[in-house]
């Protein structure tokens, strides 16, 4: 894979990466999670199955990986993997996020009144989970997020959290935020505001954005203008833009990206993802991939020429960003 410059950070990136949440943790929303993971989820078992999977998205060119503190063992993985092979900076670039505590206990299913993990954006919990993500990626931590930034947690109007990054981006971190829910787009744009002593906070912004979820294009495409860094998850929206999706409600849909994948010669998981790298202020879209096939036919996106925009191509796809959160937070952990 080709490598690209990330916003106007002096690193370089593939338009690929692969993210760690479907491969950190025996539990997930993703569609079909559990089948795609086998019988045995045990630690051993399933960091055996990450590294395969990490294996083949390095031979095959991936630099990026993104992972996170509440992804189970995903941090611990993905260091472990790079210390296994002797992969050093600047070969890759890594990513993760700090904001949610993992609480599941390896477990599919939690009791009730119980999460699989928790949020809290604050300053002890910043430098709580910096030790630790630094102790698990040691000399890897090149891009810290903070974990799905909303206008409600406050994180963005909370000056010693600020101030903190601040010293970390000075320190030579690249400091970002994940952003998730109908407010995206707010919360995208509040953030490019940012300045601690006169200097931009934020060099990159991960987002959801996908044919269903379009309502922070505007926000991303300005975040862009500004410099940061494009980071884009959920590019086949927990797999409704895969096989995986039967929905009897969502056939026609299924139908055109069949009709689509096939005009291409690729699968409908590359057709949606496609869709979003061909998006002009993307610098980086996400695999969540948790199977090594799966992960393959995601890369077949890179093959796809449009000869229209599939923003046109797609059009009624577009959901209501409300209707499309709505539809997220009743999607099961499996």
């Amino acid at each position: 894979m080709d490598l690209y410059e990330f916003g106007d950070n002096e690193i370089f990136v593939t338009k690929i990466g692969l993210g760690m949440a479907a491969l950190g943790r025996p539990g997930y929303i993703n569609l079909g999670h559990d089948a795609h993971l086998g019988e045995d989820k045990s630690v051993e078992a399933m960091q055996n199955h990450a590294n395969t999977v990490l294996d083949f998205a390095w031979q095959k060119g991936i630099r990026y990986f993104d992972t996170a503190r509440s992804y189970g063992k995903g941090e611990q993985f993905l260091g472990d993997w790079m210390l296994s092979n002797q992969i050093h900076e600047p070969e890759i670039n890594v990513g993760s996020k700090w904001g949610y505590t993992y609480t599941a206990d390896w477990r599919v299913q939690v009791d009730d009144g119980e999460k699989h993990e928790v949020k809290e954006h604050s300053l002890a919990v910043l430098d709580r989970q910096l030790v630790e993500s630094q102790d698990a990626l040691p000399g890897h931590l090149d891009l810290y997020q903070i974990h799905s930034a909303t206008l409600e947690s406050g994180v963005l109007d909370n000056q010693p959290v600020l101030e903190r990054l601040a010293e970390l981006r000075n320190d030579g971190m690249l400091i970002g935020l994940s952003v998730s829910g109908p407010q995206q787009a707010d919360v995208i744009q509040k953030a490019i505001a940012i300045n601690i002593n006169g200097s931009r906070l934020f060099d990159s912004v991960q987002a959801t954005w996908n044919l269903l979820e379009q309502s922070a294009g505007a926000a991303l495409q300005a975040a862009s203008n500004a410099g940061l860094g494009v980071i884009i998850k959920e590019a086949v929206a927990n797999g409704r833009l895969t096989p995986s999706n039967n929905d009897p409600k969502f056939m026609s849909k299924m139908l055109k990206l069949q009709s689509a994948a096939k005009q291409h010669g690729v699968g409908v998981d590359a057709i949606a993802l496609a869709a979003v790298i061909a998006q002009p202020f993307v610098d980086i879209t996400l695999s969540g991939a948790a199977q090594m096939g799966h992960l393959a036919s995601n890369i077949e996106a890179l093959s796809v020429e449009w000869q229209a925009d599939p923003l046109e191509i797609f059009a009624e796809f577009a959901e209501s960003a409300a209707d499309y959160w709505s539809h997220r937070s009743g999607l099961s952990w499996n």
